[in-house]
């Protein structure tokens, strides 16, 4: 599990595809790696995967299969930036919200405008998604976690607005964000068991 606070931003430093995917080096020069182990968690722009190689220098490599590039954005360009986050441990302080590392859907940035010293990024997301987005809701974008402003349903999806603070475009890759992007999104977890359980309740 995480919270979508981002710990540090990282760096694709290498690709090397194999038979079922790609392995990545992580230049993680920013994020503490001291209690990282072989087989932990670290998020890359909202997506948990799996440290399968300590490199000395703050680096490490995981392995991205098939299916997780297909259903990403944003981990298979070599010198690209990624959120980084360590899964979280028992007595952590939740920040953020529950976010579980497992993206719901790929969104495309239909704008990114300046609001005073604050940005507002609106993003359209899949139909399959609109039913979990709310106003005042949760949603993690490439892995921060963020609270949607208003909501809007479109004939292409659901549309969503966020504002961003200074503190978040600096820490964050989403202060270079650009409109048309595609980026990663997991919807509230909560919402995800509310519905499949009144679901279940409507066919009984």
């Amino acid at each position: 599990m995480f919270t979508g606070i981002i710990q540090a931003v990282g760096q694709i430093e290498a690709l090397e595809p194999f038979d079922g995917g790609v392995r990545l080096t992580i230049d993680a020069t920013d994020l503490d790696l001291s209690n990282v182990a072989l087989g932990d968690s670290i998020s890359h722009n909202g997506a948990c995967m799996t440290v399968v190689e300590l490199i000395p220098q703050s680096k490490y490599i995981i392995d991205v299969s098939n299916e997780s590039l297909r259903c990403t954005a944003g981990l298979d360009v070599v010198g690209g930036a990624v959120n980084l986050e360590k899964a979280m441990r028992l007595g952590d302080m939740l920040g953020g919200h529950l976010v579980s590392g497992h993206v719901d859907g790929v969104g495309r940035v239909i704008s990114f405008d300046a609001i005073g010293e604050n940005r507002e990024l609106i993003i359209l997301a899949p139909k399959a998604l609109a039913k979990y987005l709310a106003v005042k809701g949760s949603a993690v974008v490439n892995g921060v976690s963020l609270t949607t402003n208003w909501v809007r349903d479109t004939a292409e999806g659901c549309e969503f607005s966020i504002n961003l603070i200074p503190h978040t475009l600096a820490v964050t890759t989403l202060g270079q964000i650009q409109v048309g992007q595609s980026v990663n999104l997991e919807i509230d977890l909560i919402a995800r068991y509310v519905e499949r359980m009144v679901s279940l309740e409507a066919k009984a």
